[in-house]
């Protein structure tokens, strides 16, 4: 991270990738300091003017530069070069990345930290501080998003998350009142339809289904309304989707609870 400065955290939904992007950026901090952290989020119609900067409509007459998220991140990063800062992109490949980035596409490089480059709409020369460093999330399993160009890749370096039906997991279901027996019957139709999907021809691990589906049971509802809940609402839908060309599937998949 340190050498690179640039991460995504990349994986199936469910796996805690934003989560796990702010843990990381406040334990690499040493401390929880959100004045040193900023998260966004990118979708299709997110531009340079909101990240970078731009020309803005006034109240009256005319137009004025107005600084995007990024670049005044930027800004306050390099009064205080003793310290990191860390920048959060959620669904980071939801945007259009050369756009977005602009002329800082070249900048975000660790080796190119420190660089000057022209801006476009101020004229003036800018640099993205070392101290900054960029987290990025990504859904592996959204079929409408096209890869990753390589220009961008090789800026970044990628983990895969992966999900995490662990002791951590049970422990935390206990302390919330799920019983032994209900836990086991999550891990054992959960690890059926996550077989099947990791086994699929058109699929694959990038579509398994996360732990945080079944992370969060609400105060004073009863265990297996929960666990039906889940199940019909948000599992069964993403089966759905999953096996869109294929409904019998998603059907023998829900069969089996």
């Amino acid at each position: 991270m340190h050498h690179k400065k640039n991460l995504i955290l990349q994986g199936p939904p469910g796996v805690g990738k934003t989560f796990i992007a702010k843990r990381l950026a406040y334990s690499l901090i040493g401390e929880q300091n959100p004045s040193r952290v900023e998260i966004i989020q990118f979708h299709q119609n997110y531009a340079y003017e909101d990240f970078v900067m731009g020309f803005r409509p006034m109240e009256g007459e005319g137009f004025t530069l107005e600084f995007g998220v990024f670049y005044e991140f930027c800004i306050k990063a390099m009064q205080d070069q003793e310290h990191d800062y860390y920048f959060i992109i959620d669904e980071i490949n939801r945007g259009n990345l050369s756009k977005i980035f602009g002329e800082l596409f070249m900048l975000i490089e660790g080796d190119k930290r420190g660089d000057n480059v022209t801006m476009g709409y101020s004229k003036e020369t800018f640099t993205v501080p070392k101290n900054v460093y960029l987290i990025g999330t990504m859904n592996t399993a959204d079929r409408s998003l096209a890869q990753l160009e390589v220009a961008l890749r090789r800026r970044f370096s990628f983990y895969t998350l992966t999900p995490s039906y662990n002791e951590k997991w049970k422990k935390h279901l206990k302390v919330q009142g799920v019983t032994a027996p209900l836990i086991e019957k999550i891990l054992s139709i959960i690890n059926l339809i996550n077989e099947e999907i990791q086994n699929d021809f058109q699929l694959g691990r990038g579509y398994a289904i996360g732990h945080s589906f079944f992370t969060t049971k609400p105060e004073g509802m009863e265990e297996n309304q929960w666990f039906q809940q889940v199940m019909t609402y948000e599992i069964q839908p993403l089966l759905e989707e999953y096996y869109f060309d294929r409904p019998e599937v998603a059907l023998s998949l829900m069969a089996g609870f």
